[in-house]
C-alpha cells in the first residue's frame, strides 16, 4: 500500500497515529467467593485500574472472566497499565490470571 496516505485514510485504517493497542485479561474467581463478592471485587476493578487509568473494559464472566482491555480514546495501552492489572487481580481471591502481550486492536 502507498505509504503517502491521507489523515482521513490513516483514520479509517486505524494506522499510524490512529493505531490502538490492547490486550486480553482472563482470570477465575474462587469457588469460596460469593455472587456479591464477586460483584464488589469487578467493581473495585473498574473503579480503581479502568477508570482510574481511562481505560475501557469489555468483557464479562461468571466464575471465570475473560474481556479485552485497551484505552478510551484512540490510544494504545501500556505495559504498565498490564502491570496495573497483574497487581490488582494478584491481591484478590482468584486463580489463573493471565493477560496478553500488547497487539493491534484492529489488525492482529
Amino acid at each position: 500500500m502507498a505509504k503517502n496516505r491521507s489523515r482521513r485514510l490513516r483514520k479509517k485504517l486505524r494506522v499510524d497515529e490512529f493505531q490502538e493497542f490492547g490486550f486480553d485479561v482472563n482470570w477465575t474467581f474462587e469457588d469460596s467467593v460469593s455472587e456479591t463478592q464477586i460483584d464488589q471485587i469487578v467493581d473495585q476493578f473498574i473503579d480503581d485500574v479502568i477508570e482510574a487509568r481511562k481505560l475501557g473494559f469489555h468483557g464479562g464472566g461468571h466464575k471465570g472472566w475473560e474481556g479485552i482491555i485497551a484505552t478510551q480514546t484512540i490510544g494504545k495501552c501500556t505495559d504498565d497499565d498490564i502491570k496495573a492489572v497483574n497487581d490488582f487481580w494478584a491481591t484478590q481471591p482468584v486463580t489463573d490470571v493471565k493477560t496478553s502481550a500488547l497487539y493491534d486492536l484492529y489488525w492482529d
